[in-house]
């Protein structure tokens, strides 16, 4: 890895693996290439280059901004408009130019180069109607499975990478699931080495929590700088559950995974917190109450928007079996590392969480 280019290498995800790769490999050439779209990316900037991260102001519609970076050994494709609700009532064009689009560009970028391709993607390529065909059942404070149900590709341990695929799953994770399918494809014809990450909520310090997506840092930090909250869907109490995976831990398996790529060429992981890392709303606003020394009133809308579904936990068994690799960092963790760093940088993040 004499030269990396991490795409959305400002964003949460792409900031933090580009760090951590420098960290690690402090001779080589890391390149963090952003658009500084989303508001609070603009704060990643100093940390790079405080840590010898290049960065490169381009945009990954635009093949023109992915040449202008140069050549590379690692394409690390971590740029996406990341909300699940992207395009319903309006155009899906930004969406899908920057996640189809964008990774086409990526590919063509690394094909150029003969440099390996690893795509971030996501757990909501799985359908919409099979996971709410659960048969979920209120459970204390959050919605869970039987202890002995289980169908091709579910059980109490999660949804499994042989789930079926058939059926709408949201625009975005349409575009997430082609750009998987790309990814395949040029490995295929082209002979690049491939990394595939299917991950599931992806959270800690530096993620500009909104509504629609990085709900760990918004729930947190309306409990300590105020704000309203509501439980959003499922009749609107909070039981809806989601494992959550520390960032970190998703480049300890990159990090192993590319330390011998030759051997893991081609792979393709569900990769997130599971079953032990999942966590309700209701749950979820007990932890960042005891955070923030006290308690914060939660409103409640009934109604479900189209994309939202009701429990997803990752089966990370089949990774487990072949790496070793598993979380290790746990729910607690991961709200404690988030509230430390909103208090730390209160003046800063404030103006952009509240």
């Amino acid at each position: 890895m004499n030269r990396v280019i991490v795409a959305g290498g400002a964003g949460f995800v792409g900031s933090s693996l580009a760090l951590s790769i420098k960290r690690d490999h402090p001779d080589s050439d890391v390149i963090a290439l952003d658009n500084l779209k989303r508001r609070g990316s603009e704060l990643a900037l100093e940390r790079l280059r405080e840590c010898g991260v290049g960065f490169a102001h381009g945009d990954i519609r635009c093949p023109e901004d992915l040449a202008a970076a140069g050549p590379c050994d690692l394409f690390l494709d971590c740029s996406a408009e990341p909300s699940v609700h992207a395009g319903y009532g309006g155009s899906p064009a930004y969406l899908i130019n920057t996640n189809l689009l964008g990774t086409i560009n990526g590919l063509e970028h690394a094909r150029a180069h003969g440099a390996a391709f690893v795509l971030i993607s996501t757990s909501r390529v799985y359908p919409i109607a099979p996971l709410r065909a659960l048969p979920l059942a209120v459970s204390g404070d959050r919605l869970d499975l039987p202890a002995d149900a289980a169908g091709p590709g579910w059980s109490r341990a999660g949804i499994a990478e042989d789930f079926p695929l058939a059926g709408p799953r949201s625009l975005y994770g349409a575009t997430k699931l082609a750009s998987e399918m790309l990814v395949e494809e040029y490995r295929a014809a082209y002979g690049l080495r491939t990394l595939v990450y299917r991950s599931g909520v992806l959270a800690g310090p530096w993620q500009m929590g909104k509504v629609d997506q990085g709900f760990m840092v918004l729930w947190a930090s309306r409990h300590l700088y105020g704000g309203g909250l509501s439980y959003m869907g499922f009749g609107g109490h909070g039981h809806q559950v989601r494992d959550v995976l520390h960032v970190d831990d998703l480049y300890d398996i990159l990090r192993l995974q590319l330390s011998d790529l030759e051997r893991w060429d081609g792979s393709l992981f569900n990769v997130g917190g599971g079953a032990a890392n999942s966590v309700s709303l209701r749950e979820l606003s007990a932890l960042c109450a005891k955070a923030a020394g006290r308690p914060l009133e939660i409103g409640g809308v009934a109604e479900t928007r189209d994309a939202d579904i009701p429990w997803y936990v990752t089966d990370c068994a089949r990774v487990t079996a072949a790496t070793g690799w598993r979380p290790t960092r746990s729910i607690e963790r991961i709200v404690d590392d988030i509230a430390r760093w909103l208090v730390d940088n209160r003046a800063r993040l404030e103006p952009i969480l509240r």
